[in-house]
Order: C-alpha cells, then structure tokens, then sequence
C-alpha cells in the first residue's frame, strides 16, 4: 500500500473525484451514528432507564467538548490540504507535529479539568438525583479518555486534508467493532453498568488512535508521525486555531441551541418530547450526507487553492451544489413517504408518532437551503475563510431559530414550533451568500497565495 489512498483532487472530473471522496466518508459517519445507537440500546436494555437518562444529560455536554477538538481537526485538515495540492511537503510535515504536541497539551489540560468539573455542571443543568451518581461516573471516565477521542479525531482530520477518506473508515470500523464487543463483555459479563459503556468506548476510540498512527506511518510516502522528535511551529498553530475556532464555536452554538429547544419541547407532555426524539435521530441520519458533501468540497477547495488552480474551485462548487441539493430532495421525498414507518421502529405509540409526523413534515423540505448553505460554507472553509460563515450561522440560530420557535407556539400552538428550522436555514443562507458571491473569502488562502494565484 503505497500513498495512492490519497486522492489527488487536482486533475480528473470533479463529480467522480467528489462522490469517490464522499461514500467512505459518508460510511464511516454512518458506522459512529450506529455506534451511538448500540451504546444507548445496551444501557437501556441491560443496565436500566436511569443508566439510559445519565448517558443521555452528558451527551451535549461531552460534544461540546469534543466540537472544540473537531473544529481544531478540521482547520488542520484545510491547511494540510492547501499545502498538499502546492506540493509544500515540509509545511504538511510540520503542520501534522504541530498538531499532535498542541493536541497531548489540550487533552492533559481538558481532561483534568472535565474532571473536576463534570459534577457541578451536571447540578448546574439540574440533572436529576437519581441520575446524577451515573451521569458523573459516566462524564468523569469520558474526560480520561480525552486523548483517545482527540487523537482519533486529529488523524482522521490529516488524512481528509490529504484526501484519503478510507483510512479514517477501516479506523471508525475497528473502532465500532471493539466498542460492540467491549460492551457486551463489561455490561453483561463484568456487571460495570454505565462504567462499563464509557470504558468500551474510551477503550475502543484509543486503540484506533494507536492503529492510526501506525497505519499513517506505513501508508503515506509524506508523513511520518514520529512522537520523539516533533518539530513545533507557532504560526502554523495559529492559522489551525483561526482556521478551526470558528467551527468549533458553530458546533458549540448548534449544540447550546439545540438545548435550548429541548427546554422547550420539554414543556410539552412527554407524548411529544418522545416524538420529537424519535424523529431527531431519524433527521440525523438524513442529515449525514449533507454534512459529508461540505466535508467533501473543504478538501476539494484546500488542495485546489493550493495549487493556485480557482477555475477547478468553481467547477468543485457547482458540482457539489447539484450532487448534495439533488439528493436532499430525494431524501426529502423518501422521508415524506416512509416517516410513519420509520417511527414505528422506536414506538408503538400512535401519539408518538404522530409528533415525530409533524416534526419531519415540517422540517425535512426545507433541506435544501441547508444543503446550498452547508455546500458554500463547505467551500469557504477550504480557502481559510471560517470566521463569515460562522456569524451567518450564530445570526441564522440565535436571532431566528430559537427566538422564533418560541414565538411560533405562542401565536400558532405547538406543531407550528418547527417552521422555525425553515427560517432560520432560509436567513443563514441569505446572510452568507453576498460574502460568497463578492469572492472575498478567496484571499484567505495560506498556499499558492504566493504565486498570484487569487484572481476573481
């Protein structure tokens, strides 16, 4: 295996380049959403409902933490990609050690902190008494696996940057293949309960960090992660942290708002709150392919700039508008079609399903402005350009979702609630796509900025 699992997104057919990129990507995000669902079943099966609501208070709060590590990924990732496609092999070399030092500092730090603090966080957000001994076991051992999930994450942002997309899968596969195993064996043959999920997981996430590392060194000609003698380099820390930030703060703010909204849907009688979570996981699922066709164009955009090469940038652009807007309409009418069905495989209830009826009725054709947005967000990422991006998402959530969602109850009741995602997808568009069109966003280029390579 020599470095050909590395696409070279500068010459060939953008479509073929695109989907080729896209499918493992969308398959590994497929196997960690499964890999969420097996967690959640065996605690709910095998340990119990209290077990089930600890592992589910922690949920935003541990992606929280571990947005701030994707963000940092994925800023790693756009550089990677933009010193790749100018064939700058040393600034990826030290681009990669750079991380990995900034990365065991951020893990030590994070994780002692998480520590001490996962017990008066879970008080703050009135966690329960009967759950709150599980939640706190559960978070405290979530925290010392911190460099396990981190480094997971890190080598699976180098190798997008350097367009290999099905390493970071065999990792996701290995990964969810011991967690199962993990599972079954400290639940129900060692009795750990909520302990036991959390150490199959953390387990499982460091052995795939450790076989990445052994695996990037074996498969690419470019990089040798070599943890004695790691070179660090300030400025490429902070272009990963400019770069980064503002996603980490977009997936933050996403998951702030969506416990917001929870409150909200909490309000309601416990019918529709399990309607409304139902449907959520099936949206998540839905929602996967959007997210991979932006992860996609990121890497796409990064190795063309750096190649000076901005006609390839546009014809990348137009491709993945019409790849990920074509399929949010065939997901949308799948969806609208098979809602009932799928919501039948959580409950039986009629008054669940129902609600969860309403919630993709109302949601899901609105798809297609979150798929132009995430394509254009995708794009301005892979030249530099994050910061825009997220002030059109923080504007889109905060000044609209959310507000708007509580209004819609108050003047039209509760199911007109979720008109609000329309809206706010609708004004984050439209604050985004005059920065888009004006092209400002191409002078954030790192690579092949030198060569006069930013026209139009």
């Amino acid at each position: 295996m020599s470095h050909h699992a590395a696409l070279n997104m500068m010459e060939g057919s953008p479509y073929r380049l695109l989907v080729r990129f896209s499918i493992p990507m969308l398959l590994g995000n497929l196997l960690q959403q499964l890999y969420n669902m097996v967690d959640s079943a065996v605690v709910g099966r095998f340990v119990g409902t209290e077990a089930l609501a600890a592992v589910g208070t922690t949920f935003p709060i541990v992606f929280m933490i571990i947005s701030l590590f994707m963000g940092l990924s994925m800023g790693a990732s756009v550089i990677i990609a933009q010193y790749f496609g100018a064939g700058d092999m040393d600034r990826v070399r030290r681009t990669v050690d750079t991380l990995y030092i900034a990365m065991f500092a951020m893990a030590i730090v994070i994780g002692g902190i998480g520590l001490l603090v996962s017990r008066p966080i879970l008080l703050l957000i009135h966690t329960p008494p009967d759950t709150i001994d599980l939640a706190t076991t559960y978070m405290q051992i979530t925290f010392v696996g911190t460099l396990a999930v981190f480094g997971f994450n890190i080598n699976s942002g180098i190798l997008q940057g350097l367009g290999d997309s099905r390493s970071p899968l065999i990792y996701v596969g290995i990964a969810t293949v011991i967690n199962i195993v993990l599972d079954l064996l400290f639940v129900i043959a060692f009795d750990w309960g909520v302990a036991g999920v959390a150490w199959a997981t953390v387990i499982a996430q460091g052995f795939s960090f450790v076989y990445g590392i052994l695996h990037i060194n074996k498969v690419n000609l470019h990089i040798k992660i070599n943890l004695k003698n790691l070179i660090f380099d300030w400025q490429l820390l902070a272009d990963s942290l400019r770069i980064g930030l503002p996603v980490s703060l977009q997936n933050m703010s996403f998951a702030i708002g969506a416990i917001v909204l929870q409150a909200l849907i909490n309000s309601f009688q416990s019918d529709f709150m399990a309607g409304y979570n139902a449907a959520n996981k099936i949206d998540a699922f839905a929602f996967l392919p959007l997210l991979t066709f932006s992860n996609a164009i990121t890497t796409f955009v990064g190795q063309n700039v750096g190649a000076g090469r901005w006609d390839r940038v546009q014809s990348g652009i137009h491709a993945t508008l019409k790849l990920s807007v074509g399929l949010s309409l065939v997901i949308c009418a799948l969806l609208l079609l098979f809602s009932g069905t799928l919501l039948k495989l959580f409950t039986a209830s009629p008054a669940v399903i129902e609600a969860g009826q309403v919630y993709l009725v109302t949601v899901v054709p609105f798809y297609f402005l979150l798929a132009i947005q995430f394509v254009l967000n995708g794009a301005m990422r892979g030249a530099g350009s994050t910061f825009i991006p997220l002030v059109a998402t923080l504007l889109a959530l905060w000044l609209v979702r959310v507000p708007f969602a509580y209004l819609f109850v108050h003047w039209f009741g509760r199911d007109a609630m979720f008109f609000s995602y329309g809206a706010g997808w609708l004004v984050g568009l439209l604050a985004i796509l005059p920065y888009y069109l004006s092209g400002r966003w191409k002078k954030a280029a790192l690579a092949g900025a030198g060569t006069g390579a930013i026209t139009g």
